[in-house]
């Protein structure tokens, strides 16, 4: 059996951005919820599991200036750093997992979308709540975009963990308040529907 980084190296390797269900044109929902934050243009922002995803894209676009992209896959961070051009230069890129993620500073807003929910174990859950924990500044953000109840149970042939509100808010209740929560209809580039939960969190 693949290891995590294999199994998602080989998934860049083998798909084109438009063939994977998670794809997006346009991160709306993420952009929505980081905007409500009103952060000033050089707050740190991380973005966990990134990948090829053009959030990066838009938050440049925005005139955001310290940007971290974090993913497991050296092939997604390649893609999205050929297509950003001149542009990557101004990113921080790290390829590794985000449950080995140990950084030398915090942030002020962390995002992801797509993939907390691919931890199923209880301890790596928790883990990576305490990770948020430590790395997200008192007063920090924390965007989580995952598989909701009726969501799938899988994704890219690997189960997932998915969420309610309540369910979500407790993974995280140590540390953060929960800003809101909102449930979004994902359309994937096969015109099939992903159910997401978005939640949005301050660190306390």
């Amino acid at each position: 059996m693949p290891s995590k980084k294999e199994h998602w190296d080989n998934v860049y390797k083998s798909k084109k951005s438009e063939e994977l269900s998670w794809s997006e044109e346009l991160p709306s929902v993420s952009l929505s919820c980081i905007n409500e934050f009103h952060l000033p243009r050089a707050a740190s922002i991380l973005d966990v599991g990134g990948g090829d995803s053009k959030l990066v894209d838009c938050l440049l676009d925005e005139g955001f200036e310290d940007i971290t992209v974090l993913d497991i896959s050296e092939y997604a961070i390649q893609r999205a750093r050929h297509r950003l051009g001149g542009r990557s230069s101004q990113i921080n890129w790290v390829v590794g997992d985000i449950l080995d993620f140990h950084p030398t500073r915090s942030f002020d807003c962390w995002h992801d979308r797509a993939a907390f929910h691919f931890l199923t174990d209880r301890n790596q859950i928790s883990q990576y709540a305490a990770l948020a924990k430590q790395y997200i500044k008192p007063k920090g953000y924390l965007v989580i975009g995952c598989f909701s109840e009726n969501g799938p149970k899988k994704c890219s042939g690997l189960s997932v963990t998915t969420y309610r509100p309540e369910t979500l808010t407790y993974v995280f209740s140590k540390g953060f308040r929960k800003l809101k929560c909102i449930t979004h209809d994902h359309q994937t580039p096969f015109h099939t529907l992903q159910n997401f939960l978005f939640c949005s969190f301050q660190r306390i």
